[in-house]
């Protein structure tokens, strides 16, 4: 096996258990809609990337112009104004400390905004911990990590055979797999077990438990 010489953490639904008001938020913007009263469990089977065709599955139909942009800044309203209420991962700084002790370097690469990112790390008290702390900058929210995490890996200067991406959707694999990258997939997030093993990384109910898988 590869030496791991780098951990490339997602944020959202892995790094930080926030499952609870994502589905919360999204509920609020199906109000008004034809999807009003969409339970939490229909939410979760119906998630995917990009996030505008979760819309469009549960709605029933194709979103219309300017819809998808109401129903974002909806979800991201709601979202900040429960999100107080979320921590972390309930080992996640275990898993960071491991990293940390094991002498590799670990990294967040997440599809959050970058502000909003690197403030919600900082007020947890782990910044420290990360080489980077990278959030969505300048691409519109809801689509993929795959270029995203060219960008990261380039900038963190390693070759992607020494890093492994740790996250909570499918969309983690396909961007690690992008760079030529391993990855490990975490059941914490919105993705259903069935979903995330059709992606093809292994998968698990643990951060402690991917770091065991990689040798981390």
């Amino acid at each position: 096996m590869t030496v791991v010489k780098h951990i490339i953490w997602d944020w959202n639904g892995t790094l930080f258990d926030d499952r609870d008001i994502v589905l919360s938020a999204s509920a609020e913007v199906f109000k008004g809609t034809e999807a009003e009263g969409v339970t939490g469990a229909e939410i979760i089977a119906a998630y995917t990337r990009p996030i505008w065709v979760t819309y469009e599955k549960l709605l029933g139909r194709p979103l219309r112009e300017g819809e998808w942009e109401r129903m974002d800044s909806l979800f991201h309203l709601a979202y900040e104004q429960l999100m107080e209420t979320c921590e972390l991962a309930g080992d996640c700084l275990a898993a960071l400390n491991r990293v940390a002790e094991g002498g590799r370097s670990q990294s967040i690469l997440s599809m959050a905004g970058h502000e909003h990112l690197t403030s919600t790390v900082g007020r947890l008290g782990i910044t420290p911990f990360f080489a980077l702390v990278d959030g969505l900058r300048d691409a519109p929210p809801g689509g993929g990590k795959a270029e995203h995490m060219v960008r990261h890996a380039a900038a963190l200067g390693l070759d992607p055979s020494d890093l492994v991406v740790i996250g909570d959707a499918a969309d983690d694999a396909l961007a690690a797999a992008h760079i030529g990258a391993r990855s490990v997939l975490y059941t914490g997030g919105m993705q259903r077990r069935e979903e995330l093993e059709l992606a093809g990384a292994p998968v698990v109910d643990s951060l402690l438990e991917a770091l065991d898988l990689v040798g981390a």
